[in-house]
């Protein structure tokens, strides 16, 4: 059951990241997604899922961005969508001065 669900995670993270930054695509190298239970001691708690997104672009330091929630689902949802805020302003001051 476990292995199930760490697969149904797997393909939902991979849909996800590869639907939002699809159009970043020609200058992202790598992709890297970490997920975590904040308090796994502890039964469950508000906002206890997190989710850490590292993207590298060509010639660039990478770019982290990262999301807590209640569910793992919503954390990579809020960890992508920062993503695709962070891109979008680094690329455009990037081409500024290219």
């Amino acid at each position: 059951m476990i292995a199930n669900r760490n697969n149904e995670l797997n393909q939902y993270a991979e849909a996800i990241i590869r639907d939002l930054l699809d159009r970043f695509s020609e200058r992202i190298t790598r992709v890297e997604i970490h997920l975590s239970d904040e308090n796994s001691d502890n039964k469950s708690g508000i906002d206890d899922k997190r989710c850490l997104i590292e993207v590298r672009l060509v010639s660039h330091q990478p770019i982290v961005s990262t999301h807590q929630a209640a569910t793992i689902e919503q954390a990579i949802d809020g960890a992508a969508k920062i993503m695709v805020h962070t891109l979008d302003s680094t690329i455009s001051r990037l081409d500024k001065y290219d």
